[in-house]
């Protein structure tokens, strides 16, 4: 068994999917690692690294494709569509894909990979289950991405975080505001505690209170009916037009008292709902910071546009695209940490076993053997349920 590793095409990807510390592992196991040259060089992985590690470099992207049973990629076509879309004529039938891939909102990538005859897996739709959790690597990056969001806020922000007590008198902290506490959030909140910022975060789910509470924030809690906010595996659900208009209008009082506000909400596989309004904005006080996470699903901020840094009335929006590459060295690590251990769970007798009775690979198995099967993007794309296996 070959496992294939092509440089990131995505524009600004400084990630690789395997770091050379993660091929033992695999190598114990009878698989084999080849790597594109200079693959990890961006996040400080040289190709002699991988050689010491008794990897393969290749000269080109095509000779891994060819050469792989299975290609290891940080961002599938699904997650890079444009870039992306050079592999499908590298791609084979049977081979396969594993990375993530958007598979809910890519939905012509999807069907492509299928007409292919790609056996996919996206890494997004790993379970959030006990057995499942060395494999998140959505969580891997949203923690890696809580705390760069946090230092980039910082770096934009005008004054200090800490309070400092000096001869030239008293410097007050600065009021942070995280608004989603999940995985991202929580690291948001945890080092902008450790800066010396005055932390506030809100959730929609109530469960969360604990946790915000835990790393010594204040929890935001606003008069709304949240007790369905959250789905089965922990995720925020979508809610109705007019809960949303009622949240934008609760949460202003926060967010314009806030000197930054670092948002993280999101909904999977849906629009980013928006929190804070553009009249909002106009009541934060000059030289505040707005850094929204969710940019790359439309943005929780009205007046966020992604990829840029917009001001507003002297307030700073930052649409945040991407920031776990941000931090490529360690973000490498621990997503090769994730997908080394979800091929593992899945490579038996010498090759990948394709178990629908086993729940982490059938929630993200999107396609095989020339169909769409994973039954969320089945129904994303208007399909009837895929016949029992």
């Amino acid at each position: 068994m070959i496992i294939g590793v092509p440089k990131e095409s995505y524009p600004g990807e400084r990630r690789v999917a395997l770091v050379p510390g993660a091929i033992p592992a695999l190598a114990k196991k009878g698989a084999e690692v080849v790597i594109e040259t200079g693959a990890g060089a961006q996040a400080g992985f040289p190709d002699a690294e991988f050689k010491k590690a008794k990897a393969r470099v290749l000269p080109s992207r095509a000779d891994v494709f060819s050469s792989s049973d299975v290609i290891f990629q940080v961002r599938t076509v699904g997650a890079n569509p444009e870039a992306g879309a050079s592999d499908y004529g590298l791609l084979r039938d049977g081979q396969v894909l594993i990375g993530f891939a958007e598979p809910l909102t890519s939905l012509p990538q999807m069907q492509e990979l299928a007409r292919r005859k790609v056996t996919a897996f996206a890494l997004e739709l790993i379970p959030r289950i006990t057995r499942a959790q060395s494999m998140d690597a959505l969580s891997s990056m949203a923690t890696v991405s809580g705390y760069k969001a946090v230092l980039l806020a910082a770096g934009m922000f005008g004054r200090l975080f800490p309070m400092m007590m000096t001869a030239a008198g008293t410097v007050t902290p600065a009021r942070l505001l995280v608004v989603g506490a999940g995985v991202a959030g929580l690291q948001a909140i945890a080092t902008g505690r450790r800066l010396g910022a005055l932390v506030q975060a809100y959730d929609i789910r109530p469960a969360a209170k604990l946790e915000v509470e835990s790393l010594g924030a204040k929890f935001v809690e606003l008069p709304l009916e949240t007790a369905d906010a959250a789905d089965s595996g922990g995720y925020a659900k979508a809610q109705s037009a007019e809960f949303y208009r009622k949240q934008q209008e609760l949460l202003g009082d926060a967010v314009a008292k806030s000197d930054v506000v670092i948002t993280t909400a999101a909904v999977p596989g849906k629009k980013a709902p928006v929190l804070i309004a553009g009249e909002i904005v106009a009541r934060m006080g000059p030289g505040s910071v707005i850094v929204d996470l969710a940019a790359e699903q439309g943005g929780n901020c009205a007046v966020t546009v992604p990829g840029e840094t917009v001001e507003r009335n002297g307030v700073r929006i930052c649409g945040a695209r991407n920031l776990a590459s941000e931090v490529p060295h360690t973000a490498s690590q621990l997503y090769a940490k994730n997908i080394s251990a979800f091929f593992l769970h899945l490579f038996k007798d010498g090759a990948v076993q394709v178990s629908p009775e086993d729940e982490i690979c059938r929630e993200t198995l999107v396609t095989r053997g020339g169909e769409v099967v994973n039954p969320r993007v089945r129904e994303a794309l208007g399909l009837p349920a895929a016949p029992a296996a």
